[in-house]
């Protein structure tokens, strides 16, 4: 489906969208266009790929002219730019706004005007429940993109295709708690953690970029996709690095922070009353009802109050060695490892 085919990644720099690039590369695409703010980070990638299929452009989210010009003739979007620590969004909110909610506003509104096929947001189990302005803004993206998926359906020559991937903790990412963790470790830095008992789902960069995939093939408009992912305790986690990096350093527990969780949620009870299992994935469909229906003010649904959350408590757990071997399917890990 992608042959020759020209693909946007905005924030196509960063932890997720350098997979999913790398990942295309391999594949028979025509073109990727990478769009970013950081000169820097694309000037480094253009050397070091040197790869003519790949196109660089300079802009921001929050310039719609910008993206604009970068969507002109796209098959295919992977929205990946965004604020995405939780004490700088929730320090400066606004900015989470500017970033999250209306720079995701104007990527898919140029996305629907270009007439793309498909245009895919990132989201995150943060925005479940959300209780820090990153997970706010990023719970606001999510009901951006499925207004503009029923607003699309109302044109019929409106080929857009509008969904979203939502996902948990991506092992080595950046700004997760394993880089954290390897740099306190090789500088023999007791390993601080905020609650041993604390739960986060485990995703590799490779199952973050099939979940993309999955999505650009069997995408509705207004869907969610999660992917079933197992979890563990950060106790566990801390445990299972040492045993890998052999560096026993000391565990420093300096509890939650502020803004933080016990555990995370992927799936809301509200959204498995409709979800679809679609074995390794959940599809989450958008709410296809208008402002015209009684269940929103005298009706029930039985079969709401017979769910419950898909939490990374409630989910398959890992222990120290199935951490491990998940661990060592992390280029960073192996990478520590072979230095």
């Amino acid at each position: 489906m992608f042959k020759n085919k020209t693909l946007l990644i905005t924030g196509g720099t960063g932890s997720f969208g350098t997979a999913v690039l790398e990942r295309f590369l391999h594949s028979d695409v025509g073109e990727i266009r990478i769009f970013s703010r950081d000169e820097k980070k694309q000037e480094d990638m253009r050397l070091a790929l040197k790869n003519e299929r790949v196109k660089f452009y300079i802009g921001d989210v929050r310039n719609f002219d910008s993206v604009m010009d970068a969507m002109q003739g796209v098959d295919y979007v992977f929205h990946a730019a965004a604020l995405k620590q939780v004490p700088s969004c929730e320090f400066y909110p606004m900015e989470a706004v500017q970033t999250n909610i209306l720079g995701a506003e104007n990527v898919l509104r140029a996305a629907l005007t270009s007439g793309v096929e498909r245009c895919v947001v990132l989201s995150t189990d943060k925005a479940v429940y959300p209780i820090n302005a990153m997970g706010l803004s990023k719970a606001m993206m999510e009901k951006v993109m499925v207004a503009k998926a029923r607003l699309s359906n109302l044109g019929k020559h409106n080929k857009t295709v509008v969904c979203a991937t939502r996902y948990g903790n991506v092992m080595g990412s950046r700004g997760s708690v394993i880089p954290l963790f390897i740099k306190q470790l090789q500088s023999g830095q007791a390993l601080t953690i905020t609650d041993p008992n604390m739960t986060r789902f485990l995703m590799s960069l490779d199952d973050s970029v099939n979940l993309v995939l999955f999505a650009f093939e069997h995408a509705r408009p207004g869907d969610i996709f999660v992917q079933k992912s197992p979890s563990s305790t950060i106790g566990d986690l801390a445990l299972a690095l040492t045993e890998l990096l052999q560096k026993p350093n000391a565990l420093q527990i300096i509890g939650t922070r502020h803004g933080e969780k016990l555990y995370e949620t992927l799936v809301s009870r509200e959204e498995m009353a409709r979800a679809e299992d679609l074995g390794a994935y959940y599809r989450i469909p958008a709410d296809g009802r208008d402002l015209n229906y009684d269940k929103y003010f005298s009706e029930g649904e039985l079969a709401l109050s017979q769910q419950d959350d898909y939490t990374s408590h409630n989910t398959q757990r890992l222990d120290v060695a199935a951490i491990k071997a998940l661990l060592m399917q992390s280029p960073l890990i192996t990478k520590v490892l072979h230095d």
